[in-house]
């Protein structure tokens, strides 16, 4: 298939690009205009993929750009968007023109081709501090940041021209994914980067709210098998690990894999303003894995050390290290 993938520079779609190029379709990667002509982590993608997909340099704001970039493509993975919660505080406006107006330039334009699919990237943290565990995709819904607010108004956005238009839209909510390429933004890369760098008092946020951690490649695996079940439109999807596990704990399982003793040191930059803060977050993937055959291949405990002994490995390879700010706090 022809597949476009907005957001292909970042993390999360970086590993999208590869594996679906592996895969052997036809990808054209919707990248963030800049004057430095950076593709992002695709600058650094494997090397059997370099060279083996197409790129147009956009912005996800613009709709005649976005809607240049969907021609001739039969399906579109949408993950271009803001997610530093942190700056959503400091910015909320650019959440709002980024994620709420860029995902309607994308249905839109969805509609206007006729494209046979758009998988929708959304968020755990629509759901706000759990109410009930696991969390199904019936949760309530709550925007405790202005983040979360605008990844709500997004999902209805594309799942309201499923309802109005027959658009084929499918809504895939990740949990907290992890792995190689994360931005520092992030708490595993801020702890794994601090402990490389030789510090042992470990600057954090709240250590007792719990995460569903998701590894990359489970991640990667939901989208692809989202694009090729037709049971998931204009519905929600849950991908997680179906495990949970407190920020302080996730602290010092790496610094037990790293062989470090470690002593966490609350930074009160880095905390959220209190009703904000996500408490617990824990996923049921149960329709995940009726409806598209997915399960995570990094779930449960021994998964999540499998994940962070690769996202170790990667972050503490010098060139890979080189690239973070470790010595500052990052929005």
């Amino acid at each position: 298939m022809k597949i476009l993938i907005t957001g292909a520079d970042g993390f999360i779609g970086s590993h999208l690009t590869e594996a679906l190029v592996k895969a052997g379709h036809d990808v054209r990667a919707f990248t963030l205009y800049n004057s430095f002509n950076s593709w992002g982590w695709l600058d650094h993608c494997d090397h059997d993929v370099k060279g083996q997909f197409e790129v147009f340099a956009g912005d996800i704001r613009d709709p005649h750009g976005v809607k240049t970039a969907m021609q001739g493509c039969n399906a579109v993975l949408h993950l271009a968007a803001l997610i530093a919660i942190p700056y959503s505080y400091h910015s909320p406006d650019t959440y709002i023109d980024t994620n709420v107006k860029g995902t309607l330039n994308v249905v839109q334009a969805a509609r206007d081709l006729g494209v046979a699919k758009v998988v929708h990237t959304s968020t755990s943290e629509v759901y706000g501090t759990a109410q009930f565990v696991p969390i199904t995709e019936e949760h309530p819904l709550q925007g405790q940041s202005p983040y979360s607010a605008s990844k709500i108004g997004a999902d209805q956005i594309a799942l309201s021209f499923y309802l109005s238009f027959g658009t084929p839209v499918a809504v895939l909510r990740p949990f907290n994914t992890y792995g190689p390429r994360q931005s520092a933004r992030a708490v595993i890369p801020t702890i794994i980067t601090q402990i490389a760098a030789g510090i042992r008092n470990i600057k954090l946020g709240a250590v007792r709210p719990t995460r569903d951690f998701s590894f990359v490649e489970d991640t990667v695996r939901g989208f692809m098998a989202a694009m090729d079940s037709e049971k998931v439109i204009g519905t929600v999807t849950n991908i997680g690990s179906g495990f949970e596990i407190s920020i302080g704990d996730t602290a010092n399982v790496i610094g037990d894999l790293m062989g470090a003793e470690i002593e966490i040191e609350c930074d009160s930059v880095r905390l959220r303003p209190l009703n904000s803060e996500v408490e617990r977050l824990f996923a049921s993937y149960a329709r995940a894995e009726r409806l598209m055959g997915w399960r995570p291949q990094y779930g449960e405990f021994a998964g999540f050390k499998r994940g962070l002994k690769k996202t170790i490995d990667w972050f503490t390879k010098p060139e890979n290290l080189v690239r973070y700010k470790i010595d500052q706090y990052n929005l």
